[in-house]
């Protein structure tokens, strides 16, 4: 750990200078403060800490921390991520947490730290962040860790398999060492369970469960819903292509598949939300570009999510040649997925994996994504093979898939009657995450 900060640091120092990042909580994973944390002092019993590392995570464990408190409620419930973004997120659509944290880094003296901090009784890891330093100390200290919804992705698995079959020697029993620290592997599927056996997990801790994102709750209305549902239909804005968690470079490519269905239909509009808030100005830049006008979810006259209803450089609604609404805004995506016509999820137009296609499918609209799903490829096979979702291989074949869609209501209609049930009838991990939890804390107990 020490080597790799050593020399990514100018990497790191770079990118914290450009977009504000890494510098505002770097005590905190060092350590050295936790502002979140005081009011756990006088708790009782021991804390529920549950570690979601970005957005998805975090929205997939919203429900988890719900139930967890209700049923636990002399227990304090500490959430920590990672990234900037998933802590906003976690923060916003968890009030129920008692506390949130960013994670420590992996270095013993951080972690020690921040388990005097927690004081927990339990750790939940949502999907698979393996800190072997981590693990190793909440051991030490009887404190169990159990990963819930844990997955192990294709290109993961393979870059394991790589740096094993060139440092097996010391890997292999590294990684089977780490992982015999964890109290209970819960796995989304067969492949995963395999897959985390074979980097060294004792067999007997590890099962099938699920994947928790199944479980997510459908979002309430918010304001920008209500309001963006209304313009829409007073101007007759139709139809609406929501195109979500649009990762780097991938933003052209959108614009592209949306000028594909402006030529059917000139007065669609795109709903354009970046997966993170340092890509907003040059999602911007790339809309100029394009030639489009556009308005800025900021601009808008309501509130919301870091705005308030009233301030500068305001618009009064979306002007008839604006052609684009840039989400420059984070947790208000999901509710927006209920006014689309088009649904298209991002991270799969690049090399990048794809994201969480279950939030737009759960309302019933058709997931459209592109060729790169290896993040997801579990979900997006079972999506196809019901005829439940489309694969673009090209930002124009996005546009085409759209128009076909949108001149056949019926074919639409009946592809997200699937989507739903899908989603419906894959329910049931979030029930096994907290048998589990209950058989743990009762054990840790005894």
């Amino acid at each position: 750990m020490g080597l790799a900060v050593l020399f990514t640091s100018p990497y790191w120092l770079i990118q914290g200078l450009r977009h504000g990042k890494y510098f505002s909580n770097l005590g905190e994973r060092l350590g050295f403060s936790f502002p979140g944390l005081e009011k756990l002092a006088a708790a009782s019993q021991g804390a529920i800490w549950i570690h979601a590392v970005s957005v998805g995570e975090a929205l997939s464990g919203v429900p988890l921390v719900k139930q967890l408190k209700e049923k636990y409620p002399r227990r304090p419930i500490v959430v920590s991520t990672t990234t900037l973004t998933g802590f906003a997120l976690a923060k916003e659509r968890m009030p129920f947490a008692d506390a949130f944290m960013y994670f420590p880094f992996d270095w013993a003296f951080c972690v020690r730290r921040a388990l005097n901090a927690v004081r927990p009784a339990l750790v939940l890891v949502l999907e698979t962040e393996i800190w072997p330093n981590f693990l190793r100390e909440a051991k030490r200290r009887g404190v169990p860790v159990v990963f819930v919804s844990g997955r192990i992705s294709d290109r993961s698995f393979s870059r394991f398999q790589k740096y094993l079959g060139i440092f097996g020697f010391y890997l292999r029993p590294f990684l089977a060492s780490a992982l015999r620290n964890g109290a209970a592997y819960l796995m989304q599927t067969e492949t995963d369970t395999g897959r985390i056996r074979q980097l060294g997990a004792p067999a007997d801790r590890v099962k099938v469960s699920g994947n928790l994102k199944y479980d997510m709750s459908l979002p309430e209305p918010t304001a920008l819903s209500r309001w963006l549902a209304e313009e829409c239909s007073s101007k007759q804005r139709w139809p609406v292509i929501v195109a979500g968690s649009v990762v780097a470079t991938e933003e052209p490519l959108t614009l592209i598949a949306f000028g594909v269905v402006q030529g059917d239909f000139p007065k669609a509009l795109l709903v354009l939300a970046p997966r993170k808030p340092e890509r907003f100005g040059a999602a911007a830049e790339f809309i100029e570009q394009s030639h489009r006008k556009f308005v800025r979810r900021s601009e808008l006259p309501i509130a919301g999510p870091g705005f308030s209803s009233n301030g500068a450089n305001k618009v009064g609604g979306i002007p008839d040649d604006a052609s684009v609404l840039l989400l420059d805004s984070i947790g208000e995506l999901a509710s927006l997925y209920q006014l689309a016509d088009g649904a298209f999820v991002g991270g799969s137009l690049v090399e990048a994996g794809g994201h969480n296609i279950l939030e737009p499918a759960a309302f019933g609209k058709v997931p459209v994504f592109g060729p790169s799903m290896e993040n997801f490829a579990a979900i997006a096979s079972r999506f196809l093979e019901a005829g439940a979702a489309i694969q673009a291989h090209s930002p124009e074949d996005a546009g085409v898939e759209w128009i076909e869609l949108l001149k056949q209501p019926e074919k639409m209609q009946k592809m997200g009657h699937s989507a739903k049930a899908l989603v419906e009838n894959s329910r049931g991990a979030l029930t096994r995450a907290l048998e589990e939890v209950s058989r743990t804390l009762d054990g840790a107990a005894r």
